[in-house]
């Protein structure tokens, strides 16, 4: 039979445990009784997943009689002295130690790394303002120990060190690495309206908006957030003025990829019209894929601009006059499948006035003409009689 003492450390070994406690035999009289909160210094512990029959534990005696006749132990004590040792240790090697956000405070976070509660300062947690700590909450970290006085119990560690350290060995391992056409998998740091920044390793590259799709693309949010994981290849770099330019693009997903293989001279395709300029009208085959109908390829009869027999969203049916992928135009032909006449022009109709007894020309235009004078008329109605005559009388 062994003797104890209160404020002793000595090993056992569990027996049995419930919700609440843990039973262990330390070879007294009595068995010794761990609570369960002061087991571990973890807040989600379980003692159904986290304790193991006949595992030996060391704990320290906090009362040898609780007036039942019970040993009070704990096991967190042992652990936190133990840890206390262990993080000196770290603080004076400046190893790294891990542990879990237990707590959040008004200036940081509480990091508990085996029993040992670590403060963290908000300003050491990331490498970015973080305006809510409350997202570190119950996740695991490794910190830096940069403060350790033993007397004052005061442990300080930052996560943000770490994170820097981190950073700056990946970002030469990358610069010795980089080449063009190599491909990455990264992080979308931030969103600008000319394109997005990824990071690709400790070094952030630029994803221009033209980069981003075979098709345009007005705003990178129209396919980005924060936060997202993508694949890119290395465009371009700089290694002096630390620039890397990037492309989402992906060979296979380019329209004009093997386009001969699908589309070739004489198909009948369907299309959308999408553009009309002067010379003709694009036609829309797929995404990101038009092709020209020239002006002279849309009717039998001679018009003068596209817009007089064809609209943008109009369908239409033609057939692939050429196809050349090298320079990635198609030509198309409306007029070989079903061309596109314009209609009739409509002759307007005008109402006119008549006095009794007046006839109308049945044919406004040329009624309109004989209205119009051509020439410089001067009607006479005096005679020559009456020009003579009127001679005599002054004579």
């Amino acid at each position: 039979m062994v003797t104890l003492r209160s404020g002793e450390i000595v090993k056992g070994r569990i027996i049995g445990f419930s919700n609440t406690e843990v039973f262990v035999d330390l070879g007294y009289k009595s068995d010794g009784i761990i609570p369960v909160d002061e087991f571990s210094d973890d807040p989600d512990f379980k003692p159904e997943t986290g304790i193991s029959i006949g595992d030996e534990v060391e704990v320290f005696i906090v009362r040898v009689n609780d007036g039942e006749g019970n040993v009070m132990l704990s096991k967190k004590k042992v652990d936190s002295m133990r840890s206390i040792e262990m993080i000196e240790e770290a603080y004076k090697s400046k190893i790294p130690v891990t542990g879990k956000v237990v707590e959040v405070t008004n200036g940081g976070v509480i990091v508990s790394v085996s029993g040992v509660r670590v403060f963290v300062p908000a300003s050491q947690i990331s490498e970015r303002y973080v305006r809510d700590l409350s997202e570190y909450l119950k996740q695991t970290v490794e910190i830096r120990i940069i403060e350790f006085n033993r007397q004052r119990r005061k442990v300080v560690g930052s996560r943000r060190a770490l994170l820097a350290e981190t950073r700056e060995q990946m970002e030469e391992q990358l610069w010795s690495n980089i080449e063009v056409g190599r491909k990455y998998t990264g992080t979308v740091k931030s969103l600008m309206d000319f394109g997005a920044f990824v990071d690709i390793g400790g070094v952030d590259g630029l994803v221009h908006v033209s980069e981003m799709s075979w098709t345009k693309v007005k705003h990178p949010s129209e396919l980005l957030k924060v936060g997202d994981r993508v694949e890119v290849t290395v465009l371009d770099f700089d290694t002096e003025k630390k620039r890397i330019s990037l492309s989402m693009k992906k060979e296979e997903d380019n329209p004009w990829f093997r386009v001969s293989e699908k589309y070739k001279a004489g198909d009948i395709v369907k299309g959308t019209v999408v553009r009309l300029v002067p010379f003709g009208a694009f036609i829309e085959l797929e995404k990101g894929l038009d092709g020209l109908v020239h002006i002279s390829q849309i009717s039998n009869v001679r018009i003068a601009k596209p817009g007089d027999v064809l609209k943008t969203g109009q369908e239409v049916e033609a057939k692939i006059i050429e196809v050349n992928e090298e320079t990635k135009k198609i030509s198309l032909s409306i007029k070989e499948v079903s061309p596109i006449d314009p209609e009739p022009a409509k002759k307007e109709q005008k109402a006119e006035e008549t006095l009794p007894g007046e006839t109308r020309d049945e044919n406004p235009e040329t009624a309109a003409e004989e209205e119009i004078p051509t020439e410089h008329r001067e009607e006479l109605s005096n005679t020559i009689g009456d020009v003579i005559g009127s001679l005599d009388e002054n004579n």
